[in-house]
């Protein structure tokens, strides 16, 4: 993982944080990411982010369960073990039904749910930076990512001419990790003249 610099600008509320962020993309600074505390309506639009498939892979999850239930009970009740019941067809079809309906629908939900978690990087144990302690609780926080072409004090005041209250410059290790401490820790812990800030 690369470790990056970031201007990270804290807000009180979304009235200031929306306009800022399409101000942010038109001028073509590198939108990293945006924090807040609740849903914000229009920012995955501001942030110019495309539509979730997350639906999509809730349906092949489903279609999954579905196969599965049938082709397990067939191979069960047909092939495997063949029972004459009263009877009843050893391929029966509508009494396949209700436990087709639950493994359909417990593949669609664990899957969707693995997958989102995958997605948004929040399953048990990952760790990420964290770029302001009150970005989860009441400040709405962007992190604009600083390339070799952006001035670090030229984005600072943009994001203050545009209603940032807080503004700082700080050094991460991009992406996310699995552990019980932070990547700044194991750092000091090993390079001490290295340390991220």
């Amino acid at each position: 993982m690369a470790i990056k610099q970031f201007v990270v600008g804290s807000f009180s509320d979304e009235e200031q944080l929306l306009p800022a962020v399409k101000k942010v993309r038109a001028q073509g600074y590198k939108l990293y990411d945006v924090f807040t505390p609740f849903p914000v309506h229009g920012l995955d639009a501001a942030m110019g982010l495309r539509q979730t498939a997350l639906h999509t892979a809730g349906f092949i999850y489903g279609a999954l369960g579905t196969a599965t239930a049938l082709l397990g009970m067939s191979w069960i009740f047909v092939v495997s073990w063949p029972l004459d019941i009263g009877g009843k067809p050893h391929f029966p079809l509508p009494a396949f039904v209700p436990i087709t309906f639950e493994l359909t629908v417990l593949f669609s939900a664990v899957g969707t749910t693995l997958t989102f978690c995958w997605l948004n990087q929040i399953m048990p144990g990952v760790k990420k930076h964290i770029f302001h302690p009150r970005q989860s609780d009441d400040r709405f926080v962007m992190a604009i990512e600083l390339t070799p072409k952006t001035n670090a004090e030229e984005v600072k005041q943009f994001l203050l001419n545009n209603g940032a209250e807080e503004v700082t410059v700080q050094t991460a290790e991009e992406g996310w990790w699995y552990g019980l401490y932070s990547k700044r820790e194991a750092y000091d812990d090993i390079n001490p003249q290295w340390s991220v800030q």
